[in-house]
């Protein structure tokens, strides 16, 4: 015997308004829909951003690791330390003589930094401010000097270092480093003079105010930014270049950097990788520090200076 689901009443249908079809299934909000693909395109990002991640801080993770690990030295590092200690930091700077490294690397990146920081604001003032006879064909000449590669320049460089008997010195050094630094530095600040108001130059010279008052309570305060981030360029260049230092100072010992003196530890036939890695490691802390000190100002300088000129 069949039995038959009785017929919805006329009142039913009504209440259901003409066109319901009740066998339809339930349709999702959009709203729900887009929180699933935002979650899940958040879920790739977040994926891909780990990845890079590693990618990235791997290199300084093994160095780190290797530095600390007692057994480095003798070829049995792995992923996480066997054995943490101190070793291969006390071989490097006993040993090794890395203390004297340090030192002369603090001179020269030291005195490059301050040197070249002075000559390019005020050169970078001069061909920004003033009109003189070859003013675009000094700017020409200093673009031009960027797109050399520093290799081409080692033999000038050399010889012209040579001719002022101030081979194996660390003045000579200075010199050449002040020199690769000069042409980014000039051309870098003269975006940031030229995007000073000239009318508070003015505004200054009719209060009274002398050119080097101007200069030092207007001028610089508004470029320091930009002399931030050429002081910057100019510390990583005389802090880890090897080419010209080598050159340069050919076998004054005493008077090796850190770049240089890195090389001592790799052998004929075998490295000393423990203190390679704490050498490396004791060169970048330098770095970390200086960019700490001046990390506030070195984003605004690094784009501010292609406002105007």
């Amino acid at each position: 015997m069949t039995t038959h689901a009785p017929a919805p009443t006329a009142a039913r249908r009504q209440a259901e308004g003409p066109g319901t079809d009740r066998s339809a299934k339930p349709q999702v909000p959009m709203h729900r829909k887009a929180s699933g693909r935002k979650i899940r395109s958040n879920t790739v990002k977040a994926i891909l951003v780990t990845l890079l991640l590693v990618f990235t801080l791997f290199p300084a993770y093994w160095m780190l690791s290797s530095a600390f690990d007692a057994q480095a030295s003798s070829g049995g590092q792995s992923f996480f330390p066997k054995e943490l200690s101190l070793t291969n930091f006390q071989s490097v700077l006993t040993d090794g003589g890395f203390g004297v490294f340090l030192r002369n690397s603090a001179i020269v990146a030291g005195a490059t930094v301050l040197i070249s920081a002075a000559v390019a604001l005020l050169a970078s003032v001069a061909v920004a401010r003033f009109r003189f006879k070859f003013r675009t064909a000094v700017l020409l000449m200093i673009l031009v000097v960027q797109m050399v590669p520093l290799e081409a320049l080692v033999i000038p460089l050399f010889v012209q270092i040579r001719d002022l008997q101030l081979l194996n010195t660390l003045l000579g050094l200075i010199i050449v480093y002040i020199a690769l630094a000069l042409p980014f530095g000039i051309w870098m600040l003269r975006g940031f003079v030229a995007a000073v108001p000239v009318e508070l130059e003015e505004a200054a010279f009719l209060d009274g105010a002398s050119w080097w008052r101007m200069f030092r309570s207007i001028m610089l305060p508004l470029v320091a930014p930009g002399l931030v981030a050429t002081s910057v360029f100019s510390f990583i260049t005389a802090w880890n270049e090897f080419i010209f230092a080598m050159t340069l100072l050919g076998g004054s010992t005493e008077n090796y950097t850190v770049a240089i003196g890195l090389k001592q530890f790799f052998g004929l036939n075998s490295n000393d990788w423990g203190s390679v890695m704490a050498a490396s490691t004791i060169i970048t802390i330098p770095v970390m520090i200086f960019f700490i000190l001046v990390q506030r100002r070195l984003s605004g300088g690094l784009v501010s200076g292609a406002v105007k000129g």
